[in-house]
């Protein structure tokens, strides 16, 4: 690739990045940093948890992120009643053609907001971890790839004890961030209050990039050379987590990745 081409493509890069933001920014007023932390890990094929107290637009932002990009998006609301096969389908016996078959589950679709995540049991959410982890689940002993791009986006509120499970820390190493939406500036929720009765936010929202264009972003992002001394530098990292003695558990090698 030549110097010039390289150019080209980072300016595409930065162009759909800017234009994903500028839309999810239609319905999520005055945060600009968090808008771009999550395309960020969108590109990066990351997960997000999205942790705050109620009401500061987690759900919302997972919508408009949803909205922006022409992928197929599934919610799941948690409750402690939910079970796994409500998360990634089921088999069911045909009568017609006398055979099982699967029915596909919210999990296969590109980008999945699990609303209240630790609200489900410990069982529940396990059945995200090989979705996470792996994109892909086993249903009855077969294996069922996921959609490209998958994204799971989960929300969580940090204030309310009562009738939650705290995820565990092997399900809480899959996500990329963990990012806390936070009240708007005084200026941002004033626009918000004006805004107020004239019609859902989200609802001006369209898609702005289609997925293969997503793709191409993350082979771009993907193909960055990283230099030697970078590379050990995140190793440096990693291994002082792991001795700190504040820390009672360091960086894994997927957080180094």
């Amino acid at each position: 690739m030549t110097t010039q081409q390289a150019a080209q493509r980072s300016e595409t890069f930065a162009d759909l990045f800017n234009t994903i933001c500028d839309s999810i920014e239609l319905a999520i007023r005055g945060k600009r940093e968090v808008i771009q932390h999550a395309v960020l890990a969108l590109i990066a094929e990351g997960h997000v948890l999205l942790e705050d107290a109620p009401g500061v637009g987690k759900t919302s932002l997972a919508k408009a992120l949803a909205a922006s990009v022409d992928c197929t998006f599934g919610r799941v609301q948690f409750t402690p009643d939910l079970l796994p096969a409500d998360v990634v389908g089921m088999t069911v016996w045909n009568r017609g053609s006398g055979l099982f078959d699967f029915r596909p589950g919210p999990i296969f679709c590109n980008i999945v907001l699990g609303d209240e995540i630790n609200r489900a049991s410990p069982k529940t959410q396990s059945a995200l971890l090989e979705a996470m982890g792996e994109r892909q689940v086993t249903v009855d002993t077969t294996t069922h790839k996921l959609a490209s791009p998958f994204m799971v986006i989960a929300t969580q509120n940090p204030i309310e004890h009562e009738g939650t499970y705290p995820l565990p820390e092997s399900q809480l190493d899959r996500f990329l961030m963990k990012i806390s939406v936070g009240y708007p500036a005084r200026s941002a929720e004033l626009d918000i209050l004006d805004r107020h009765g004239s019609g859902d936010p989200l609802s001006e929202i369209t898609a702005v990039v289609t997925a293969a264009e997503l793709r191409a972003m993350t082979a771009a992002a993907q193909s960055v050379h990283m230099a030697p001394l970078l590379r050990g530098y995140i190793v440096d990292i990693a291994e002082t987590t792991r001795r700190h003695p504040a820390l009672t558990l360091g960086m894994s090698t997927r957080a180094a990745l």
